[in-house]
């Protein structure tokens, strides 16, 4: 298995080392992890919380790099925001990475996780056309700064609705708008299986945002775990093997020097 998001103790969130994934990676079948530490700007924002030290996050990943346990890639998952694209170039100008997550955490300078706020006052739905505007906004702004899109429902984790899924049909319009940009700027999907360890039942997206997906011609889907200790590496790859295959995708990527290469699903499952 290739686990494609991967966070460890250098996000501000993580717990596990990198000596201990590299450790527990093979008696877990894993043989290819992309390390991407969380990237965020936290500029107006009411928070302790710090951009990542990338220089730092570069040097720990080096002493690893030629480890010979298994092939490691040096990735990032970004959150992006319609302000920030300068200064994300910056960055992006000083290091050169495997892979790119883009992904919003930070959406109308409110970090959903942490302030509940930004479901105040507003219905569901509401909430949930703010969130996926402003992605659809990262998408048409950012270009050569990401990969694939990260949990693109993310929104569902939070706001402490009943219904904690959406339902496509409900939001086909801006999210076909989503999709249909993605897919005319050559970038990919993530199936990221923590949306099973939060109580959805389900990876992110669900699966009927990724039968459009492919309905609408994607082909770069990568598989994170979204792990951020040793136990959730690769968890739940099995679920997301077997939607892949029902929604008719029969490889993913992973990324080397931002290229994707394809491995068959069928070869990843024995």
């Amino acid at each position: 298995m290739k686990d494609c998001h991967v966070h460890t103790k250098i996000s501000h969130d993580g717990i596990s080392t990198i000596d201990e994934y590299l450790d527990v990676a093979k008696e877990k079948g894993v043989d290819e992890i992309t390390f991407t530490e969380h990237y965020d700007i936290y500029d107006g924002l009411k928070t302790n919380l710090k951009t990542l030290d990338v220089e730092y996050y570069k040097k720990e990943y080096l002493k690893h790099k030629d480890d010979t346990k298994l092939k490691t890639n040096f990735g990032i998952e970004i959150g992006l925001q319609p302000d920030i694209l300068e200064q994300i170039k910056d960055m992006l100008e000083k290091y050169k990475f495997d892979f790119i997550i883009g992904s919003s955490h930070i959406t109308c300078k409110k970090d959903m996780a942490m302030d509940k706020s930004f479901f105040e006052k507003i219905t569901r739905r509401e909430a949930y056309l703010k969130y996926f505007k402003e992605v659809l906004e990262n998408i048409k702004l950012y270009t050569d700064e990401f990969d694939v899109y990260g949990h693109l429902d993310y929104v569902v984790r939070y706001g402490g609705y009943n219904i904690k899924r959406i339902e496509y049909e409900e939001f086909r319009e801006i999210l076909d708008d989503i999709l249909i940009n993605l897919i005319k700027k050559e970038k990919g999907l993530e199936i990221n299986t923590s949306g099973i360890r939060y109580g959805l039942e389900l990876p992110h997206p669900n699966i009927e945002i990724l039968k459009r997906f492919k309905e609408l011609g994607g082909k770069i889907i990568t598989i994170g775990s979204d792990a951020h200790n040793v136990n959730d590496l690769a968890s739940h790859f099995d679920v997301a093997y077997d939607l892949l295959e029902y929604v008719g995708f029969d490889e993913i990527a992973v990324f080397h020097e931002r290229k994707p290469s394809f491995v068959k699903i069928k070869e990843l499952k024995k």
